[in-house]
């Protein structure tokens, strides 16, 4: 119990996880810009109007048909970019990873049909990311002594825009306290308590930093962030376990074929010469598809063993990385990677800092001694001109 309320688990697992997500969702918007309007926006086949009758039916969140329109739209989408790089920064974690959630919610609740998988698992993960102290590390936050000044006008800008969203016509049924459907909690109790706890947490730190409150609200955090790391956790074995099973339902999987179609279709074949020398090789596709199989139903197995843990996680990660190159789907394979980091061992990230902050800071070196000598050179050119 004490563990479990007085330290944050998995805090480097954590940050890689936030650095992902964020990392996917802006590549995604990035690589989309140009035909963002279509996707989303006022030229999407699936019109405003198509969208509405869905959202009341199923009740899901967005923001875009408050005020509809093209600079409602780029307005939302530009936030959506510049959320993504404050998750991945981690700057201001408290309200950017809320910023993100309603931006991925928004984005992805007005046009359903669009998508690879990846985006199921990054519309979890950015409802997941609030309820974790994702910055403990690598990030900003963490570099920051304090709130400082910054931190209170957001707060107070963000409680000025949930305020007039809150009571203005234009939001609709987005904003209510109550749902009809299960969890019958309306997104207004989330928005809102998020926003006191940010508030409450300010003014206990400079009244009270040591106080008994402040104490309490420590041990909340810590322990509604490691139930949320739990719950990710569990969200990615119910994804393995899942796709296993019903794999092995699959009269494709059982005779191992079931990789030779898709390398022989052209909508998964961003490499036509690479798919057509892979399809080619019936063997290795036999393997391949029997192995991936049974890593996926073994997956959820092996954590109770951390070397094979580590090894079935590389290999899951290669696989991915496979499916991105060979089958065109990098968003998919990027969201599912990330989503494996949490899984992935303390000591190895540890490593992995280690190397960087060495390599960074040998580079800074040779740029210095560069910048030093090219400095000296020019001040004794300087001294034999006079």
């Amino acid at each position: 119990m004490a563990a479990f309320t007085g330290r944050v688990l998995g805090r480097h697992q954590a940050a890689v996880v936030r650095i992902g997500f964020g990392l996917v969702w802006l590549a995604y918007l990035l690589r989309e810009w140009p035909h963002r309007r279509v996707l989303y926006g006022d030229r999407s086949p699936w019109s405003m109007d198509l969208a509405q009758r869905l959202l009341a039916e199923n009740g899901a969140f967005t923001v875009l048909p408050w005020f509809g329109g093209r600079l409602w739209f780029e307005l939302v989408y530009h936030l959506a970019v510049l959320a993504a790089v404050a998750v991945v920064l981690g700057w201001r974690t408290r309200a950017s990873t809320v910023l993100f959630l309603v931006t991925v919610l928004s984005l992805q609740n007005r046009n359903v049909f669009l998508g690879d998988g990846g985006d199921n698992v990054v519309h979890l993960m950015a409802v997941y990311l609030v309820f974790t102290r994702c910055a403990e590390v690598w990030s900003l936050d963490a570099r920051r002594a304090g709130p400082g000044r910054v931190g209170v006008v957001l707060w107070a800008v963000l409680g000025a825009v949930l305020a007039v969203c809150q009571l203005g016509d234009f939001s609709g049924e987005s904003l209510t306290w109550t749902s009809p459907a299960f969890p019958y909690v309306g997104w207004a109790p989330l928005f809102w308590g998020l926003w006191a706890v940010a508030g409450l947490w300010w003014v206990l730190g400079r009244l009270r930093p040591d106080g008994e409150p402040r104490a309490v609200l420590d041990a909340l955090a810590n322990m509604i962030h490691n139930c949320a790391m739990l719950v990710i956790a569990a969200e990615v074995m119910l994804i393995y376990a899942t796709a296993g099973w019903y794999k092995v339902q699959g009269s494709r999987w059982q005779d191992g074929t079931a990789l030779y179609y898709p390398l022989h279709l052209d909508y998964f074949t961003p490499w036509p010469w690479l798919s057509a020398l892979a399809g080619s090789a019936l063997v290795p596709v036999f393997l391949i598809s029997y192995g991936t199989v049974i890593v996926q139903v073994a997956f959820p197995f092996t954590l109770l063993n951390r070397r094979v843990k580590n090894v079935l996680l590389a290999v899951m990660m290669a696989e991915h990385l496979g499916i991105a190159v060979m089958l065109g789907l990098p968003v998919f394979s990027l969201a599912m990677i990330a989503a494996d980091a949490v899984f992935l061992p303390t000591g190895a990230l540890l490593w992995v800092e280690a190397r960087v902050q060495r390599d960074v800071v040998r580079a800074g070196a040779r740029l210095l001694g560069q910048a030093l000598r090219d400095l000296e050179r020019a001040l004794r050119r300087r001294e034999d001109v006079r």
